[in-house]
């Protein structure tokens, strides 16, 4: 079974963080950027909430298009569900869809280890499934004979 651990390593260890004190400005420039949906937000060495474009588009919707000096810290989502390296890519898959999260924090202990995406979730399990289909092809093409009527195998 696949797990997150075997997703993160594909995926590679680029994160990016900001805290609660970053202008949404900033962090919306920091999105376009480097084209990432999401930012970790921390403070302190601890993850302390999600930021997406969900966020900010819900905020722009509420305030009719003003950012203003409006801090992350206050439209981030706070608690944000989380995952661990050993957590199975269905788990994650199923969790993803229950909180409707297209971004999920992956954590051990207290360390942040990465963000699985939902784009990288779809990834992930395509590849295994492409591997598991070519070994099973490959069985099949390899099938010893079947025995001839009469005779022992």
């Amino acid at each position: 079974m696949l797990k997150v651990s075997e997703v993160l390593k594909v995926k590679g260890n680029t994160l990016f963080t900001a805290t609660p004190e970053t202008l949404v400005t900033q962090a919306i420039e920091t999105m376009s950027t480097h084209d990432i949906g999401s930012l970790v937000i921390m403070q302190r060495g601890k993850l302390v909430g999600m930021l997406t474009f969900r966020e900010i588009i819900r905020h722009l919707n509420t305030q009719h298009g003003a950012i203003g000096n409006v801090l992350i810290g206050t439209i981030m989502e706070q608690e944000p569900v989380s995952v661990s390296p050993e957590t199975l890519a269905h788990e994650v898959q199923r969790l993803m869809l229950a909180h409707h999260s297209r971004y999920v924090p992956v954590i051990e202990g207290e360390m942040l280890l990465g963000i699985i995406s939902f784009y990288d979730m779809a990834q992930a399990l395509a590849a295994a499934q492409k591997f598991e289909n070519s070994l099973l092809k490959a069985y099949i093409r390899d099938w010893p004979d079947s025995p001839t009527p009469g005779t022992s195998a």
